[in-house]
Order: C-alpha cells, then structure tokens, then sequence
C-alpha cells in the first residue's frame, strides 16, 4: 500500500484520511491550527456554546456510514423567515405542509412551490447520477441525456425562481440557497435551487452538543484507524516535479516524503502558494472571491417566545444588498440576518433561562480596516435593523462578541472569504469542474457530503494498485 499525506484537517481532510486509513493506506495528516474540524467550530462564554460554522446537517446517513455516532434531533420546522413587509414563511421539512404555509403567505403560489420542489428533486436526481457519482475523471456511471437540462442551464437562480413565481418574497426565499455557497442569486446558476430536495426530501438535524461534536467523533475514529494526526503543524509546500508530487515541506522545513499528498484547502491556496501553477491561479482569481461572513455571538437574557432554532431576516431589497457584497465590496447597509439559536432544541447550550444568538450577515471578504464604518458602527447596525424588524434585544443583552472575516480566518481558518464558493457564480457553472486535476487538487465539503480528491506521484501505485480516489 502506499504513503499518503493530507493536508488540512477540516471534514473534507478527516474524511479522506478516515477512508484512505481503512483502505490500508499508511496515512499522515497535517493541520494549522491546534485543532481538527475545519468550519466546525466553537466559541464558549459565561457558560455559552456557539457554533461558528455550519449550524443544520443534512444527509446524516453519509457520516453514519463512516461510523459517526453522534445524538441528532430532526428539525420540523427547518427555518424561519421573515420578510421586510412584515410577513412571514414557516419552512417546514414536510414538502406538503410547506405547500400550506407558501399558500397562507401567497395564495396561489403553494402550487408554484409543488411544481419548483418537483424541479429540485429532478435537479438533485441528476447530480447524484453525475457530480456526486464518484471521483472527478471517472465516467459517470448512469448518465441520462436528460441530466444537461435538468439543471437549467444558462439559467441564474434568480432566474430560476422567476420562473416559478410571481411573488418576489418567494424569490428572495429562493435566492438565499446562492449564500450556501458564498454565491450571488443574480450569479449563481439554477442547479443551487436542488437544495430543498436535500432539505425537505433527507431532512435537516441538529447535533446535541453543536455540530463541532462531528469533528471530535471523526477525530476518535481517525485514532482507531491510526493515522498519524499533527495539529499546530503548517504545510509550506507540496513537492513536486514536472508532473508528479513526492511530498510534502512543513514551515519548519522539515521534508515528508509520501506516495500521495491530498490537499483539504481552497484552490487558491494549493495553486498560489503550497503548489504554485500561475495558469489555473489566474482562471480561479478571474472568478472573484466568495463572499465572507460578519458573525455576532450573543448571550441573551430571557427565553423568546415562539423563537424558532433558524430565522432569516430579509433585507428590503436583495439586489442591492449583493450589489454591495459583490460590486461596491463594501458590507451592506441593509443586510439580511441570518439568527441560530441552538438553546431552542439544546438548553445546555446556554445558561438556565438564557439563549445563545448566533447571527450572521453576508459581508465580501476585505480587511474591515477598510470597511466605510467601523465594526463596533457595524454591529449596531445590525442590531438596530433586527429591532426595526421585531426582534429587539435591547436590554437583554449580556455580552455581543464580533468576529469579522479576518478574525474568522485568522483564529478558526473558517469564512475567509476563499474561491470556493465561486465556482457556483456564473450561468454555465455546473458545467465547470473545479480547476484541480493534474498535479494537484483540492477538496471540498458540501450538503453534508464530501468530496475529497488525491495527488499521486504517478497513475498506479509501486504494487500495481490504483491510486485511491
């Protein structure tokens, strides 16, 4: 069997170890920061617990297969989301009364909903027996011609909803699939509308304890099946001829060599500076960076009645809201919040009588050094618009702690505004691969599922096997 090195240890990087260990891969990981899981984050205070990453699983089965044991909570209501008019939408996992609760908002449009949820299944179907069906290069093994058209090509996903409804809060609902990915509605192609399959179709769970416990259960498993973790440990570079990589220099210039080397990073990263290659740097800088998040954790007095564990509070006008994150770089004035509160379904995650509010607006990824106001400014910003919008927590507030995309990056190597969101910008999107094959490649985590691709030294191993994918 051979060498293998992989490089970053968010879930993607956990999870190509995991397999590659079982697989009788001699496997050694390497990550940055002190510890495992990537976006899967925590922050704790005064006896607070907040995720800092993703804060809703779907398609728990993937991870259970790996042997993750964890306690998840099924969500019934998956979110809720509230509208600059006042109104409001109640998500709910079943597709029928989520039909019911699109009519009560827009007489009319439950039936739009249908039909758009059928197209999602239809979407999601083709991804399966395409994108998701195995490792970038190989043939996809049920393709059907039908697949091209069932992802709407040449068609944004704003253009998508306007295909389906009249009403522009349904649009704006529809457009908040793009922010999965870092994305624009106006940029982002039709296929992100294959979501809600994934959310209404497989359902959406909370861990108890927060999702981080994903990361500490593949950590445990990652033991078991002994690889070789280092943490606090930074790759500098992969090493590589003309066309074949030998391992690996960390920063302390230490040289690992190995058969293999798989990098769980953004793109950008692997080509701009761990293995350098100007030509596919220059195409990923053309796509522009994915937006980044300004994230506000706050311990809150009091328990709020009818709050459910996910809202979205909608800015008056989208457009120009990612005209601002996307085209002015500046963070919007007029933001849409999204508001996580784990104490909802997990009392232990904050104090007895006492909720933990996580909430999140999409922000470009710049230095807020050069943001038009201050942070501080910002934050009551963002604050006062909650307020204006039926959700004022004036005088309940024990503690507002801010992190901004630098903080984010800097301390938890997490929403730092990376090009991974953008390969989703664009109307021919689904139609390009991520720019990893070659020499190198990256690997990513999403909808719960991850997809990790290796870096051989050559097309089969010493024994005659193949290189694992």
């Amino acid at each position: 069997m051979a060498e293998v090195i992989v490089v970053g240890g968010g879930v993607g990087g956990m999870t190509a170890a995991l397999r590659l260990a079982r697989g009788g891969h001699d496997v050694r990981l390497y990550e940055r920061l002190d510890r495992l899981g990537g976006k899967l984050a925590e922050y704790e205070r005064d006896g607070f617990a907040f995720s800092l990453g993703p804060s809703l699983l779907t398609m728990p089965r993937l991870f259970q297969e790996l042997g993750v044991d964890v306690p998840l909570v099924e969500l019934d209501e998956l979110c809720r989301y509230h509208f600059a008019d006042g109104t409001r939408l109640r998500a709910f996992r079943s597709p029928a009364r989520m039909e019911e609760e699109v009519d009560r908002l827009s007489p009319g449009q439950g039936a739009a909903w249908r039909s758009f949820y059928g197209w999602a299944e239809e979407c999601y179907a083709a991804s399966e027996r395409t994108f998701f069906s195995g490792p970038l290069g190989r043939p996809s093994e049920k393709p059907r011609i039908g697949d091209l058209f069932s992802v709407a090509p040449g068609r944004t996903l704003d253009g998508l909803a306007r295909r389906f409804f009249d009403d522009p809060r349904m649009r704006q609902y529809v457009g908040r699939y793009a922010t999965y990915a870092g994305s624009s509605p106006y940029q982002a192609p039709a296929a992100l509308g294959c979501v809600p399959a994934i959310e209404h179709g497989h359902g959406g769970w909370y861990v108890t304890g927060g999702l981080p416990r994903i990361a500490d259960a593949l950590a445990r498993l990652l033991t078991d099946a002994g690889v070789e973790v280092h943490t606090g440990t930074e790759v500098a570079e992969v090493v590589a001829g003309r066309s074949a990589v030998s391992g690996v220099v960390l920063a302390s210039g230490e040289r690992v060599d190995a058969d293999a080397v798989v990098v769980n990073a953004d793109a950008a990263a692997l080509y701009g500076w761990l293995l350098p290659d100007r030509r596919r740097l220059r195409r990923l800088a053309g796509l522009g960076l994915s937006s980044s998040a300004f994230l506000l954790l706050a311990g809150v007095d009091g328990r709020t009645e009818d709050l459910p564990h996910h809202s979205v509070v909608f800015s008056a006008d989208y457009r120009k809201e990612f005209d601002d994150i996307f085209r002015r770089n500046v963070p919007p004035d007029d933001p849409t919040v999204y508001i996580g509160c784990s104490a909802v379904d997990d009392p232990a995650q904050a104090p007895y009588g006492a909720e933990n509010w996580a909430m999140l607006v999409n922000v470009p990824a710049r230095d807020p050094g050069r943001w038009p106001m201050s942070r501080e400014s910002y934050r009551d910003l963002v604050l006062e618009r909650l307020a204006k919008r039926g959700h004022d927590l004036s005088g309940r507030l024990r503690f507002v702690d801010m992190f901004t995309p630098a903080d984010l990056r800097d301390r938890y190597g997490a929403w730092g505004g990376a090009i991974y969101g953008t390969p989703y910008q664009g109307r021919l999107a689904p139609f390009r691969r991520p720019g990893n094959r070659g020499r190198g490649a990256a690997s990513t985590w999403w909808a719960g599922r991850p997809i990790p691709a290796a870096v051989s030294r050559s097309s089969r191993w010493a024994d005659g096997s193949s290189p694992p994918s």
